[in-house]
């Protein structure tokens, strides 16, 4: 493993002008960071909600407070927060107090079940949890082996200008409907509130801060492959990737952009970009609580967006209503794509709509989560996840001896390591040594082939591969060929069992408004481009496919509803 045939860094060339090949080793902790960043622009904006600003002053005295009314709960250093809420500033707030006491973040999605939430709160046992108080009632309900002491409820309305809370409280069915998604009542006597834990001045200066290689936050992977896991990132691992992203990007103005936190923050991809990055740079965060297309319309017309992270599907969105003349996205000088596959069809129709650069990254959970990306600029590539990142390297081995190297072109295994790769799962040592190989590469279970000149494109997930006939068949393949057929909106690829052994192709498909299913004349569509035994055997019509929040297709769910059909 000395030696492989990336080891000359091909990509390099290929970066922006501008962009170093290297970082330096982060010294600075997230902590350290807002401090500065609060400091520094004090007099700036720093967040953007409904139209209510807090200036980056504001911003640090409330997460002064937000620490100090934590101290004073009994968190300390290494103790595990959890935060389970929307994008809101108490979210933001929420998360650098905890941080700032030495504890340890860790991000819950608000709209997961019962049993998905108390499945992580087993998992990382912590004490303390800061939630919506739309999910306050199941998380005080928890039994009392999880060990619960303290459950801060939010009321994300509270920080909306009061304009927009007072037709909130009209009693009038639309109102009522909005309040009631937005916020409710818990059923406790005497919560605990966010207006509780905000009542004191600021934190003890008796309260030591993190070092830069503590663990800063648990981040649940997205379980496609299995149960969720916590992936353990340090101050060193989100300082690193928020560092990263600046180098990526020649041309920002720290103290001038607006980021548009359309992204959850509960996510890594949201997380980073939003959370750490923007508010390294002294950014503009307009928070929404979800992506909503008249929001972000309504927003675009005061606060110009400057620098957009998203989805396809959002991308999609925005890009059809600036058609429309529904929004202008000309102030749109930075807009990168990630969590999926970016079809060529959406890039064209957003650089159409916009006369801005559309690129694509790639990462993961345990990779802080950004590790490639397109240049920003002419060398970038579309329809591939671009080159590694400064101070990052990657591999491309045998998925089943990791330790052998595939030529240039051929796929295989990706591997990675850089400064922003995690330092394992919480509490699974096997796990763990599954995923991170002896010098720091990572396993990413993605299949992927490079070029000469260091181009990667993502073929498949390596565990959702479907195996027919002892042939391999990438779901992406016979999905993007399905997706070419005008009827076709969307689609889902997946392995379903076969009653004589092995696996069959199947897909689901969305159809355009008035056409109906025609399963032999999709099947003639992709003879056309694939070869006979990636052709599905079984074609079936739903009206949708079921998504993350981010928008990324669910195919484990998607094979679970067909199984049941």
């Amino acid at each position: 493993m000395s030696s492989h045939p990336l080891d000359g860094k091909p990509w390099l060339d290929a970066y922006a002008e501008g962009v170093p090949h290297e970082i330096a080793a982060p010294t600075q902790t997230l902590s350290e960071m807002i401090a500065e960043s609060t400091s520094v622009h004090r007099r700036r904006p720093a967040l953007e909600f409904f139209g209510a600003v807090t200036t980056y002053g504001e911003l640090g005295e409330q997460i002064d407070r937000a620490a100090e009314g934590l101290r004073r709960l009994g968190v300390s250093k290494g103790d595990r927060v959890a935060i389970v809420l929307p994008n809101c500033p108490q979210h933001v707030v929420a998360f650098y107090a905890a941080l700032r006491l030495g504890a340890i973040v860790i991000e819950h999605n608000p709209l997961y079940t019962a049993r998905e939430l108390r499945h992580q709160f087993e998992d990382h046992g912590a004490r303390f949890a800061i939630v919506w108080d739309k999910v306050y009632d199941t998380i005080a309900a928890f039994p009392s082996d999880l060990r619960l002491e303290h459950v801060v409820h939010v009321d994300i309305t509270e920080a909306m200008p009061f304009g927009k809370r007072f037709l909130l409280s009209l009693p009038i069915p639309k109102a009522r409907s909005s309040r009631a998604q937005l916020t409710s009542t818990p059923k406790a006597r005497h919560p605990l509130s966010w207006k509780d834990l905000l009542g004191h001045r600021r934190v003890s200066a008796r309260v030591a801060g993190p070092a830069i290689d503590d663990i800063a936050l648990l981040q649940y992977t997205s379980g496609t492959t299995g149960s969720p896991k916590g992936a353990i990132l340090t101050h060193a691992n989100l300082r690193a990737n928020a560092m990263q992203g600046k180098a990526w990007v020649p041309g920002l103005v720290e103290g001038e952009e607006t980021f548009y936190g359309v992204l959850p923050l509960f996510h890594a991809y949201g997380m980073t970009l939003c959370l750490t990055f923007a508010m390294s740079i002294g950014a503009k965060l307009v928070l929404f609580p979800k992506f909503d297309l008249g929001l972000v319309t309504d927003a675009a017309r005061t606060s110009p967006p400057t620098f957009l992270p998203a989805v396809p599907p959002i991308y999609d969105q925005l890009a059809r209503a600036s058609s429309r003349g529904t929004i202008d996205l000309s102030s749109v000088r930075f807009a990168i794509s990630g969590a999926m596959s970016l079809p060529t069809t959406i890039v064209e129709r957003w650089e159409e709509a916009t006369g801005g650069l559309l690129v694509e990254g790639y990462g993961m959970t345990e990779t802080s989560p950004v590790a490639l990306g397109n240049p920003i600029g002419p060398s970038r590539r579309p329809g591939t996840v671009g080159v590694p990142f400064p101070s990052t390297e990657i591999r491309v081995v045998d998925p089943l001896d990791p330790t052998a190297d595939r030529a240039l072109g051929e796929p295989g295994e990706l591997l990675i390591r850089g400064p922003q790769v995690f330092q394992g799962y919480w509490g699974r040592p096997g796990d763990t040594a599954d995923a991170l190989l002896p010098g720091g590469w990572l396993r990413s279970g993605d299949i992927a082939t490079v070029s000469q000149d260091g181009f990667v494109t993502i073929v498949d997930r390596l565990k959702e591969l479907i195996i027919t006939g002892g042939f391999n068949v990438s779901p992406t393949e016979v999905e993007d060929a399905l997706a070419r057929h005008p009827d076709v909106v969307s689609v889902a690829v997946v392995a379903l069992p076969r009653a004589s052994g092995g696996e069959e192709v199947a897909a689901a498909v969305v159809l355009e408004q008035g056409a109906t299913l025609d399963v032999e004349a999709l099947r003639e569509h992709c003879r056309t481009q694939l070869a006979a035994y990636k052709v599905p055997k079984r074609i079936v019509q739903v009206d949708d496919l079921p998504r993350s929040l981010i928008g990324k297709v669910l195919r484990r769910e998607v094979r679970d509803r067909l199984l049941a059909d």
